[in-house]
């Protein structure tokens, strides 16, 4: 009986390093172009023990997608709490402020922008609507918006996504200017720098 507990033990340690490799390695390549192996390799564990946490790479994928959208709320969360204004238009200015820092990294804006790209994977899309859902009724939910303003919202991180994978932001066109104005978020780290936990 102990030596089932200790297993326990050792997988509930090792999920969250597993998911934080899986963070970064998907971020790089994608669902396709990532391999149970190469996040075990990020991980520094076998591939079986990947499989032993979670049986299937879309499994894996699922599970990395979800622990993103946990993130974002916990950040959404911690903006409303620190809003200086209770009214709910400073709130979502407050959530927004807080997504912009946690996605400074990049990791989890790529994981996102990949699993767009793979929502056709019936587990993924899936996993997709449910972490959007979640944040657009966290959003409405905790700042009383309008349905109007949390559309807004959500649109604006979108834009946000879009500014970053294509590196306008900063840029002198006026085309990008019109796109970038009034988006903000901190300078982003290196890909290969930054940890994701």
């Amino acid at each position: 009986m102990p030596e089932r507990s200790s297993t326990l033990s050792t997988a509930e340690q090792r999920r969250p390093v597993v998911l934080a490799s899986a963070v970064r390695r998907f971020a790089r390549s994608g669902y396709l172009g990532t391999t149970v192996a190469d996040v075990a390799t990020e991980a520094n564990i076998s591939p079986a023990y990947v499989f032993k946490l979670f049986p299937s790479k879309e499994g894996l994928f699922v599970a990395t997608l979800e622990h993103c959208f946990d993130r974002v709320q916990e950040a959404l969360e911690a903006g409303a709490d620190a809003s200086t204004e209770s009214t709910p238009s400073a709130i979502l200015y407050a959530m927004g402020g807080a997504y912009a820092e946690l996605i400074a990294d990049r990791s989890l804006l790529m994981l996102q922008v990949h699993a767009q790209s793979a929502a056709e994977v019936p587990e993924i899309g899936g996993a997709l609507r449910r972490g959007l859902a979640r944040v657009t009724t966290f959003a409405k939910t905790r700042s009383g918006a309008s349905d109007a303003e949390v559309q807004q919202f959500i649109a604006f991180g979108q834009l946000c996504h879009l500014i970053v994978t294509l590196g306008i932001d900063g840029s002198n066109e006026p085309w990008a200017t019109l796109l970038t104005d009034g988006i903000r978020h901190p300078a982003f780290a290196p890909e290969t720098g930054g940890e994701d936990s």
